[in-house]
């Protein structure tokens, strides 16, 4: 019986370490404020990518739209250079994904992807295509 409540504290410990790890490690904006070579319409199984068709002021209404977003920030980047790195944390555990949304002339490309894991459930490609309509909405 011992040997049972020695491995759910274990368990337990193990759990609360990774929680503290995932909350507490630190990002490093190199790493994720980068495009990959082509960005098309797509899912992947840990985010998504979006193109979509923007005015001239395109990119900075989107980034109001997202830092309205709750549990977001910025990571690296601005809308005078071109592109915005953003961090978006789940609620329950706070698990992070990164959003690097570039300007290349009249489009908009969105790259959504998870830190940890191997698949995110569609939460990028949910969320970014929350962020689109809330954009073609406003006009």
């Amino acid at each position: 019986m011992k040997w049972i409540a020695a491995t759910l504290v274990g368990i337990a410990v193990l759990l609360a370490g990774l929680a503290v790890f995932v909350r507490l490690a630190p990002v490093d904006p190199e790493r994720w404020h980068q495009m990959p070579g082509t960005v098309a319409h797509r899912d992947l199984q840990g985010g998504a990518m979006r193109v979509v068709t923007a005015g001239e002021n395109g990119l900075k209404r989107l980034d109001a739209i997202i830092r309205k977003t709750p549990r977001t920030r910025v990571v690296a980047g601005s809308v005078e250079q071109g592109m915005v790195t953003y961090e978006t944390r789940s609620a329950m555990f706070g698990f992070p994904d990164y959003t690097t949304v570039r300007r290349t002339g009249s489009r908009i490309e969105i790259f959504g992807r998870l830190r940890f894991g191997l698949s995110d459930l569609g939460v990028n490609a949910a969320r970014i295509e929350s962020w689109l309509k809330a954009f073609t909405q406003r006009g």
